[in-house]
């Protein structure tokens, strides 16, 4: 999972949503798109690291249950 958006990604890869590895931007994805597109794909990030500060940390017993 990509620790900036949250999405599946396989190990040892760059995330092909955001461009980042292990914390790092590697790969500028904005680059290659539309105004349109920047703007859109720039908002899903920021709601992606929005819901990530927002998560609450699992309790034992939430862990236990799954």
């Amino acid at each position: 999972m990509c620790s900036k958006c949250r999405k599946p990604v396989l190990p040892h890869t760059v995330c092909k949503n955001c461009g980042f590895y292990k914390g790092r931007e590697v790969i500028d994805v904005l680059k290659k798109l539309t105004k349109k597109e920047k703007k859109l794909k720039q908002k899903q990030i920021q709601d992606a690291e929005k819901e990530k500060k927002t998560e609450k940390p699992i309790t034992m017993e939430e862990m236990s249950k799954r």
